[in-house]
């Protein structure tokens, strides 16, 4: 017997071995159990619309009220964080200073004022920026400000933006 023929009849020996021992792919098909898709849970919040809406309704009638029981003069101003974008109402009375981040806001007057038959709210305001970087000493924002047409004298800062939304009381 030749080298040759040793070698093929070895292949074919574990050939047969092979097939023998079902080494190849059986022709099974397994399946598994499907999940009940109804029992499977988000991997999110839910959250109740109905509940959000009720909680800003009586958020905004508290407001209201804490608005008609003050005595004193104040102006209100929405402040908006624009890194984080989220806006906060901020109530700041006549000649005191109130902490927006680190912007110290004062309102000097607060009044109406009629323009085309309409009532527009008016306040002359100083801004402070108490930041490390800024100069205490100094107002970033010192003018008026109208609540209609709040570019008429912009508030320019990088991080924060003030609008005059109402005065009360005046």
């Amino acid at each position: 017997m030749k080298l040759g023929s040793k070698k093929v009849s070895l292949f074919i020996f574990i050939i047969y071995f092979l097939i023998q021992n079902n080494l190849f792919a059986n022709e099974k098909i397994t399946t598994s159990p499907l999940l009940n898709i109804e029992e499977i849970k988000p991997s999110f919040e839910e959250s109740d619309e109905k509940k959000e809406v009720i909680d800003t309704n009586k958020e905004i009638k508290n407001k209201k009220r804490f608005n008609l029981k003050s005595n004193s003069s104040h102006a209100v101003l929405i402040g908006l964080d624009k890194i984080t974008a989220k806006s906060s109402e901020i109530v700041v009375n006549i000649n005191e200073i109130k902490k927006f981040g680190p912007l110290e806001i004062k309102i000097l007057k607060c009044g109406k004022v009629l323009n085309n038959n309409n009532t527009d709210s008016v306040a002359y305001m100083q801004v402070k920026d108490t930041s490390k970087n800024q100069n205490e000493k100094v107002f970033i924002f010192n003018g008026w400000t109208f609540s209609s047409d709040p570019s008429l004298t912009p508030f320019d800062h990088a991080i924060y933006d003030l609008q005059l939304v109402n005065c009360y009381n005046v």
